[in-house]
């Protein structure tokens, strides 16, 4: 098998597909537009893409999956900083005083992610 999609249920998938391409710096899909129920982010190879559907519910409780991600050329605090200033909001704070931990945050439609510590970061401490 290959994993080749990560779908996302939303209400607004041209939005939230750009807030997570500017996130991302993965390109979405020369094939779709703002009108479209279905907006694809591509990711590099071998990742899997992001597929954005449009749903017509909202989101009512906690996502039962979710993606951590790691920094490769900002500090875990500097991509926090990035992603919140790109429209992501503040979810839980669970930083700690020696430099571990996480941040948990939610895209504009209330999906969580994480935010790790870069691999930098995790050798010099």
């Amino acid at each position: 098998m290959i994993f080749r999609h990560l779908t996302i249920d939303c209400a607004q998938p041209y939005e939230l597909a750009t807030f997570w391409s500017q996130a991302t710096g993965w390109p979405l899909s020369a094939q779709d537009s703002p009108a479209d129920d279905e907006v694809l982010l591509e990711s590099p190879d071998p990742l899997p893409g992001f597929l954005f559907i449009r749903v017509p519910e909202s989101k009512t409780v906690k996502n039962r999956l979710h993606i951590d991600w790691v920094p490769t050329e900002r500090t875990r605090d500097e991509e926090v900083d990035r992603l919140l200033a790109l429209g992501a909001t503040l979810h839980e704070d669970h930083r700690q005083p020696d430099g571990r931990g996480w941040t948990t945050l939610t895209d504009p439609e209330g999906n969580e992610f994480c935010i790790e510590r870069s691999e930098k970061e995790r050798t010099t401490n």
